[in-house]
């Protein structure tokens, strides 16, 4: 088994508000799943699925820590305004990463901090 990673979580103060920044910025669709402020992120047809779901502290003291995200692009610039036109705010202007893409980071509107790439022809 190649362990792969199998499930993301948004983690949210709003999930509304982080529900139509997802939406109007990537596309994405959210539907309802288990418990209140719950939603299943539907990105693509046979990506990898997610949720948005309540921000929680699993560590006793602290919120929520967890792994880099990156979204694929197909245009990192195009993105970059979006995020912008929809509550994120850049954090690192795009850059291009030599052989594998263009890549800008962000905060969403939930202060969560995400990558977009749009990655070279071939290499994804």
């Amino acid at each position: 088994m190649p362990n792969d990673i199998a499930h993301f979580a948004i983690h949210a103060d709003d999930c509304q508000r982080a529900k139509r920044f997802y939406e109007t910025t990537f596309g994405w669709t959210f539907e309802p799943w288990g418990p209140p402020n719950f939603w299943r992120i539907h990105t693509s047809p046979g990506a990898l699925h997610g949720a948005l779901q309540e921000r929680r502290a699993p560590v006793q003291g602290q919120g929520m820590i967890g792994f880099e995200c990156s979204i694929s692009v197909a245009d990192v610039h195009a993105t970059a305004r979006a995020i912008e036109k929809n509550g994120g705010t850049l954090t690192m202007e795009p850059f291009e990463i030599e052989g594998v893409g263009t890549l800008v980071m962000f905060q969403d509107t939930e202060g969560n901090v995400v990558g977009a790439m749009q990655y070279v022809e071939g290499v994804r």
